[in-house]
């Protein structure tokens, strides 16, 4: 007798999820591996290079140096172009260009962490959240010797040494959370959508030149000001400007939007690795 064809049962891989207090818990006891992993994959990146370290200030300083160049001599209005014209334009660019190379390097790398790390996670178990949070720990050793060479131009070139040089710190803290944020999204997101890795260095290449990095927002077409001061790394960027007296009248904005990103991705980029941090590892 003929017998009805069934048809195939598609395979679903899925698993309980973590709850989030357990995976908060679990990432406080990987905090010395991911110590660890950092301080590795910094000295690596840079060990068979014959001037090391000096890549991580040089690259930066040589893009702000030819933007410099460019928007002071070639672009018509270019010189002068800084919310505060007694801030010389060389501070101004390498001001926003600091908080930049780190957004760039740590947000690139984090949000392909988990896939380029399957070597490592298929191996032993730990959270999936480690990889990202390597990824941004490590981009964090380049970030204090570009912050050493952007301290060095305020004392040689101007405005000089203040208490307004301190905002670089909540700065820092600000460019930091963001970028792990954002990380623990697109690294979870990433392995399910291996597209994303193209899609985010295109998108980065967009958001450089529409972050206020290389001229003020007073510059910026009225009726598109306020989107460039909700970009992500707006608010990171206006307080390093800050720090060397040429913030915009935006900076709160700014600040304010970074802030909504922090608190928007990171609950999701929790939510997601809380759902689908036992499995994560089995996708790869």
């Amino acid at each position: 007798m003929p017998t009805e064809e069934t048809a195939p049962v598609a395979f679903t891989l899925s698993g309980p999820g973590t709850p989030l207090r357990e995976l908060l818990r679990s990432l406080w006891s990987s905090r010395t591996l991911i110590g660890v992993l950092a301080r590795k994959d910094f000295f690596v990146r840079y060990r068979r290079t014959r001037l090391g370290l000096v890549w991580a200030i040089a690259l930066p300083l040589i893009q702000a140096v030819v933007l410099t160049v460019v928007f002071s001599n070639l672009v018509p209005g270019g010189r002068g172009s800084q919310a505060d014209p007694h801030t010389p334009y060389s501070v101004f660019v390498f001001a926003g260009m600091v908080p930049w190379s780190f957004f760039s390097s740590a947000f690139l790398a984090g949000a392909t962490a988990v896939v380029d790390g399957a070597n490592l996670a298929q191996r032993i178990y730990f959270p999936r959240m480690v990889l990202p949070l390597v990824a941004v720990t490590t981009a964090i050793f380049p970030l204090v010797a570009t912050l050493l060479v952007l301290l060095a131009m305020i004392v040689g070139l101007g405005p000089g040494l203040g208490l307004s040089t301190l905002w670089v710190l909540p700065g820092i803290a600000l460019g930091v959370l963001l970028c792990l944020a954002l990380s623990l999204v697109f690294s979870a997101a990433q392995v399910y959508l291996r597209d994303l890795r193209f899609a985010v260095s295109s998108g980065m290449t967009v958001l450089f030149y529409l972050t206020p990095v290389i001229y003020p927002v007073s510059r910026v077409p009225h009726e598109l000001r306020l989107l460039v001061e909700l970009l992500p790394a707006a608010g990171p960027v206006e307080l390093f400007r800050r720090a060397v007296g040429s913030a915009d009248a935006g900076l709160w904005r700014s600040v304010v939007a970074s802030l909504v990103w922090i608190v928007v991705a990171g609950a999701a980029g929790l939510a997601l690795h809380s759902k689908r941090d036992r499995v994560l590892a089995d996708l790869l």
